[in-house]
């Protein structure tokens, strides 16, 4: 599979929305989501990426408290479900001043201040989902009870992609072995947990499944990976990869294909809408099920020139093409009915979402929120 000829690509894609039909349906899935990057400092310096600041750069910022909970009240006003919060990697292991910060706040880490924030989500009616990059087991404890899911980008396994001249050179936070702890640790912490692979940045197919084959050896220790994002790299002006080639249709249709082949079953397959606005049927046809977060407030703060698609719109196309859109939580249906791995504190407020998803006029009032989404 991993060096499939056009032809086979074309099948494989066949095979993996045949599949998906079966286990999944065709009734396609988003989270509407407010985006909260705490702060965008980070310690990693990946040749891609045109999110991470240090200190004094051009557009770096940190959110204060009345940031935090300015984009909470909107993304409830807006009939958001999910607050995601994602950010730089252990920035205060590599600079002071933002420790500094972050002690002006009353937070003696990012950790600390995640779980301050994740609270404030809680308090106006969001579920939380963090990925704040790599975080020790005793971290993820300590986020469980405020946070109904976690997640994690492995990327690659490939210790080539870290090399000199590579793009997770600069990156500390991005040798495979410390991802893959991370993942093997959600999974003995019992944290519903989101993952992917990122492609084009210069890894090989054969590198592509051997990533894919890791994230299924933990998901079958653990049973905890709940979806795997196939996201594909999309260059930035300013960074050292501004002029790299980016995936071609038949890249993303065979990644995706391949993540529905390879995973199990019961693990969501996903892929950014807006990284991928005219691909929409080729991504459905590849065996997508879910099109991750898409937010009516906030930007992709990541890829700030990728708009989110309209759900409407979206929905538009996807009836077309014989499937329906609807909302989900930031938690699927499996591990809330597994006990195991849901805090006791957060199972009513989850069912009260859920119910309200199922339930006609949840379902209208979500819709009726996308009306205020931006142009």
């Amino acid at each position: 599979m991993a060096e499939a000829s056009p032809r086979e690509v074309v099948a494989l894609a066949a095979r993996a929305a045949e599949l998906r039909d079966v286990v999944w349906g065709r009734a396609l899935t988003y989270s509407p989501k407010i985006f909260l990057p705490l702060t965008n400092l980070c310690r990693n310096r990946c040749d891609y990426c045109a999110f991470r600041r240090s200190p004094g750069d051009a557009g770096e910022w940190t959110m204060t408290h009345a940031d935090v909970d300015d984009l909470l009240a909107r993304g409830a006003s807006h009939g958001c479900i999910e607050a995601l919060f994602c950010l730089g990697d252990t920035p205060e292991t590599a600079f002071p001043s933002y420790r500094a910060t972050l002690a002006e706040f009353g937070h003696g880490s990012t950790v600390d201040y995640l779980e301050w924030a994740s609270r404030r989500a809680l308090s106006v009616g969001l579920l939380p989902h963090t990925n704040a990059g790599i975080l020790t087991a005793e971290e993820m404890t300590r986020l469980r009870p405020v946070n109904v899911s976690l997640g994690l980008m492995l990327e690659n396994v490939s210790e080539r992609l870290c090399a000199r001249g590579m793009p997770h050179h600069r990156a500390p936070d991005k040798r495979p072995a410390r991802r893959l702890r991370m993942l093997d640790d959600a999974g003995r912490l019992r944290i519903p947990f989101t993952t992917g692979i990122l492609i084009g940045i210069g890894e090989t197919r054969r590198e592509r499944v051997e990533a894919l084959l890791a994230i299924r050896r933990s998901h079958r220790e653990h049973g905890h990976v709940q979806e795997v994002i196939v996201q594909n790299f999309d260059p930035h002006t300013d960074t050292r990869m501004s002029v790299a080639r980016p995936p071609t249709d038949e890249d993303v249709a065979h990644a995706v294909a391949l993540a529905r082949l390879i995973l199990d079953h019961d693990v969501s397959v996903q892929a950014p809408p807006n990284l991928n606005p005219e691909r929409t049927k080729l991504l459905v046809d590849s065996g997508i099920n879910d099109f991750g977060g898409i937010s009516p407030v906030t930007p992709d703060f990541i890829n700030p020139d990728r708009p989110w698609p309209h759900v409407e719109a979206l929905a538009g196309v996807l009836a077309d093409l014989g499937f329906s859109l609807g909302p989900r939580l930031p938690i699927y249906d499996g591990y809330i009915e597994n006990r195991d791995f849901l805090d006791p504190s957060l199972l009513e407020r989850v069912e009260r979402e859920r119910a309200s998803l199922r339930s006609p006029i949840g379902v209208r009032a979500v819709s009726r929120a996308r009306e205020a989404e931006p142009s």
